[in-house]
């Protein structure tokens, strides 16, 4: 009798581990089944109309946003030009989708607004379909709000995108300590900041550009003829060469 109860002791035991050894099982699987049933596979969007490229993304749980315009002499405007993630990337769903707009080939002239105030200049700009870029300020005895500098320069061609950076005149500090604002295109975030700290000056504000990578659009936002690779500065505000002052802000553009 004893010998009888203790088998069937243990018989009851291996059943129950057995039956929860099947249950933790099938609730790994369930929920593997779950989390992959959640992630879907970036569909190719290069070459579809902003329109096309969101229903796409809806179709697959995506959403779409439209991250940077570029111009590009192969691609129809309107069209996407580039996104990221890649296509094929797998993802979960509702994850946001960024993609790059063909503005098509420049056609609008990068207008001289060097002498004029900030808001002319900016009605000039939205005028001619051009974005207000990054707005810094150097202490000069010029009169105060005065365009000192522009990025891209007047007449610029082969532009990358439609925005346009301004240098404004502040009022002096006489006070102030004056430095000569050194270069930091071509550097990593780290050298450039280190560099501007040495100048007396910090970086404020950094924008990233996301290259395009369709074939037949410009390569880098700077005139280069050799590749950019990511978190490297390619603009400045104040510009290299100008007077600056202890403490001033400077705004930065990094590819990545």
């Amino acid at each position: 009798m004893k010998i009888s109860t203790i088998n069937r002791f243990f018989n009851i035991l291996l059943g129950g581990m057995a039956m929860l050894a099947v249950a933790l099982i099938s609730a790994f699987l369930s929920m593997r089944l779950a989390i992959h049933g959640r992630e879907v596979e970036v569909p190719s969007l290069a070459g579809l109309t902003i329109a096309e490229a969101s229903q796409t993304a809806s179709s697959k749980g995506l959403n779409l946003n439209v991250e940077n315009r570029f111009y590009s002499n192969n691609i129809a405007p309107g069209d996407v030009l580039a996104q990221s993630p890649a296509s094929g990337a797998t993802v979960r769903r509702e994850w946001t989708v960024r993609v790059t707009e063909s503005l098509g080939p420049q056609k609008v002239t990068v207008p001289d607004l060097i002498g004029q105030t900030e808001r002319p200049a900016s009605i000039l700009m939205r005028r001619l379909s051009l974005d207000l870029g990054t707005v810094a300020q150097l202490p000069t005895d010029t009169e105060s709000g005065v365009v000192l500098a522009q990025t891209p320069t007047p007449n610029a061609s082969g532009i990358d995108r439609p925005r346009v950076s301004l240098l404004l005149a502040a009022p002096e500090d006489p006070d102030a300590t004056a430095y000569v604002m050194p270069s930091l295109t071509g550097l990593t975030l780290t050298t450039a900041a280190y560099r501007a700290a040495a100048a007396g000056v910090h970086i404020a504000s950094i924008e990233d550009v996301n290259l395009p990578t369709a074939p037949g659009t410009p390569a880098t936002p700077a005139p280069t003829s050799a590749p950019v690779p990511p978190g490297t500065v390619v603009d400045q505000t104040p510009l290299a060469g100008y007077r600056v002052v202890k403490g001033e802000a400077v705004h930065i553009t990094l590819t990545h």
